[in-house]
């Protein structure tokens, strides 16, 4: 292999692609562009990228009619751009199962057994089979390398992956898997070699923690699916098992009209009947009532999940958070900490409405920070790596 690489990370979701180009070297790590195809399948298209290089976006409507196509579209804006030809592609894949508990190279034997998982996480897994066979169709010389969300919390101890059923379901695979490892795992090559107590709050349209003791995850709040955990854009985060059985059992609700409602009609969305996006409830909070529940639940289960990871940890030193939330809500990351004086949290609401980093008081006893994450960054790493040896 090369001693440079220029990658491409793609990340596929049910109805869009998002990837970045990076040039990979052993003493460089560069993005060189980034973009998006947007709406696939459905009318109104729209594909941009952005060239590190130029520093400007290029936007184009059109109508894209499956993930061949994005993929397709992708390379020529590359092309168009005059940047480098992909000479590799790492993929997001976010449940690797029992199995898959690192990075992979692709082939036909890894995507049977990635159909074989698709009921694990319907609304990713099959988007993503469909970016990686579309790969494999139009540009069969290049190495792929799969990256599982899930592998992150496979350290976990067995305590903490359990459910409280019978062994037969966990030696089936029935378990707390956890996802966002990809953001977890930077987050902590952001942090270097801090060690103690480390809570990293991912809050984006999915959302979850990882309690993380000296390096190892020790618990999570996402479960056996990405559905699990707090509430999230449109997902419930943990239910009642009573309510799904009420709804079969006396409204007659089908498997999937709950998995609609419970993946797609739920959570910010569901909570406040017009929006999943919190940018668009925390400007109609003040005029909308049900925009302020929605934030306001939203808030209060990240910090009673706070606290519960916290539990895990015994105490806290560092809390950091992520993600698009996380990184841009200032609103949400104040009303949040305002109930954690407890683990010794206290925000310098200064530092925190300009997304400083930290942003807790130098007498906060943990210390709080806002850290941009970079998924594809780790992709590229990982598939620089694999593909060296």
């Amino acid at each position: 292999m090369d001693s440079i690489q220029y990658i491409i990370c793609l990340n596929c979701g049910s109805s869009s692609l998002k990837y970045a180009l990076y040039r990979m070297a052993p003493d460089d790590e560069t993005q060189l562009a980034q973009g998006a195809v947007e709406s696939i399948g459905l009318d109104g298209g729209r594909m941009w990228i952005r060239s590190g290089k130029r520093a400007a976006t290029f936007e184009l409507k059109r109508d894209v009619p499956n993930h061949a196509a994005a993929i397709e579209a992708a390379f020529q804006q590359l092309d168009e751009l005059r940047l480098a030809q992909p000479t590799a592609v790492g993929h997001r894949v976010v449940h690797g199962g029992l199995k898959h508990s690192k990075p992979e190279k692709v082939d036909q034997g890894l995507i049977a057994e990635l159909r074989g998982l698709v009921a694990f996480a319907p609304l990713h897994l099959p988007a993503e089979i469909a970016g990686i066979e579309a790969v494999v169709s139009r540009f069969p010389e290049l190495p792929q390398v799969a990256c599982f969300d899930t592998s992150f919390h496979r350290q976990m101890p067995e305590l903490a992956q359990r459910f409280p059923l019978a062994n037969q379901y966990w030696e089936e695979g029935i378990r707390r898997y956890g996802f966002h490892g990809l953001s977890f795992e930077y987050i902590l090559s952001v942090l270097g070699g801090t060690n103690g107590r480390v809570l990293i709050a991912h809050l984006g349209s999915g959302a979850s923690m990882a309690a993380i003791c000296d390096g190892r995850p020790v618990d999570t709040t996402m479960g056996f699916t990405p559905t699990g955990g707090f509430m999230m854009g449109t997902r419930s985060g943990d239910l009642d098992p009573g309510v799904l059985l009420y709804l079969m059992n006396e409204k007659g609700y089908t498997s999937e009209q709950i998995e609609c409602l419970v993946d797609h009609q739920a959570g910010l969305l569901g909570v406040s009947e017009f929006s999943p996006d919190m940018r668009t409830l925390l400007a109609r909070q003040d005029e909308d009532p049900l925009a302020k529940l929605a934030v306001d639940m939203f808030c209060y289960h990240v910090r009673k999940h706070i606290g519960a990871m916290a539990a895990t940890l015994g105490g806290l030193d560092l809390l950091v958070f992520t993600g698009g939330i996380g990184e841009k809500g200032a609103p949400v990351r104040s009303a949040v900490c305002r109930g954690l004086a407890h683990l010794g949290i206290h925000l310098d609401e200064g530092r925190n409405a300009t997304h400083s980093d930290p942003i807790s008081t130098p007498q906060s006893i943990c210390v709080v920070r806002v850290i941009p994450t970079s998924e594809d960054l780790i992709i590229a790493r990982h598939t620089f790596s694999l593909l060296a040896h």
